[in-house]
């Protein structure tokens, strides 16, 4: 018998089996514009033009970083789906926006069905928890070209605002207030760092319970899944005004509130307005990390801020608590120069 596609690394009824496994999971994230499930070529998504009068679309795309490093080394890959759909959806509500549709990309060297469908699970998870619907997505299997028992993920999410709802950041003042949304850690930014200050230079390994952790293993704190916004912010819509909305990732509080802020405003944070969470501690502790890269480079504990007027926010914080979210008031806005200063 001659060469064959399978002998040459790529299994295509894996693939199929795959499908079976997934659809019925993607079919729990319906929405009714939805016009046909997963199969064809392009999913088909009809925009509800009698909700929206002037719909502009936005959309975005990301990933899970090295994040998925830790995935691999403990077999655990049930909630990295999650952090793929809230990277992409929570970026597109900071300008106000209702997630509709959310698309993935799944490559591997060899294609293991039932691990690719636990990952999917998580993006299933992530979309419930977005009220967006998984229309379709890509599996590549990429010989040679992935280590063994390895794989990467990208999303892709679109949503829908009103053009006259857009948010984004022209209307903030000083004075106003800086409500930080807690995160569930360090959500997906960083991990290069992380890894290296934990396991390497701290020597801890995945399955230690270190004291700061309260009983926790370091490979649960790692691949605790990225908190989703999209509730918070219907939540607060139309019970009072947001003016601006920034997605803490990668650069951390000065990395992204400062894209938000006109060009004669700066945001001042208040250093211990919010708990910080104890991994964060322990790994500056472990690596001997400076504050200034710690800043730099996490969230430490703050996944999303949201400005409103300072009269607004023991509103907001109130709203938010009901809706389940943890939030302070870890600053406001004063004049200068766009850029955000810590006090």
């Amino acid at each position: 018998m001659g060469l064959t596609y399978k002998k040459a690394g790529v299994d295509i009824k894996e693939g199929e089996r795959l499908v079976e496994l997934i659809s019925p999971m993607a079919k729990k994230t319906g929405r009714k514009e939805v016009l046909k499930g997963i199969g064809l070529f392009g999913a088909l998504f009809s925009l509800d033009t009698e909700k929206y009068k002037e719909p502009v679309l936005v959309s975005g795309t990301d990933g899970v970083g090295t994040k998925l490093k830790i995935a691999f080394l403990t077999g655990r890959h049930g909630t990295v789906g999650i952090d793929l759909v809230a990277m992409c959806v929570n970026d597109i509500l900071t300008s106000g926006a209702e997630p509709l549709f959310f698309l993935d990309y799944f490559a591997t060297g060899r294609l293991d069905a039932i691990k690719a469908a636990r990952v999917i699970s998580g993006i299933v998870k992530g979309c419930r928890q977005a009220g967006c619907a998984l229309t379709g997505g890509e599996t590549a299997e990429l010989p040679d070209f992935y280590k063994e028992g390895e794989y990467d993920l990208a999303g892709f999410a679109v949503g829908v605002v009103e053009k006259s709802g857009i948010i984004d950041g022209s209307d903030i003042k000083p004075g106003d207030a800086l409500i930080g949304l807690a995160s569930s850690g360090l959500h997906s930014n960083g991990y290069s760092l992380a890894r290296k200050a934990l396991l390497e230079e701290g020597g801890l390994s995945l399955s230690a319970r270190p004291r700061e952790l309260a009983g926790r293993s370091v490979a649960t704190e790692l691949l605790t899944p990225t908190k989703i916004y999209v509730k918070a912010y219907r939540a607060l819509h139309g019970k009072l005004a947001v003016k601006g909305m920034a997605h803490i990732t990668g650069g951390g509080i000065p990395g992204n509130l400062n894209r938000i802020l006109p060009g004669n405003i700066d945001a001042v944070v208040e250093e211990g307005s919010w708990t910080v969470p104890p991994v964060f501690g322990l790994i500056q502790s472990s690596g001997g990390v400076p504050d200034a890269e710690m800043k730099k480079t996490f969230n430490m504990g703050i996944g999303f801020v949201v400005v409103t007027a300072q009269n607004d926010a023991q509103k907001a914080l109130s709203v938010l608590k009901k809706a389940g979210y943890d939030s302070f008031i870890i600053g406001k806005t004063a004049r200068g120069s766009g850029r955000v200063r810590y006090k």
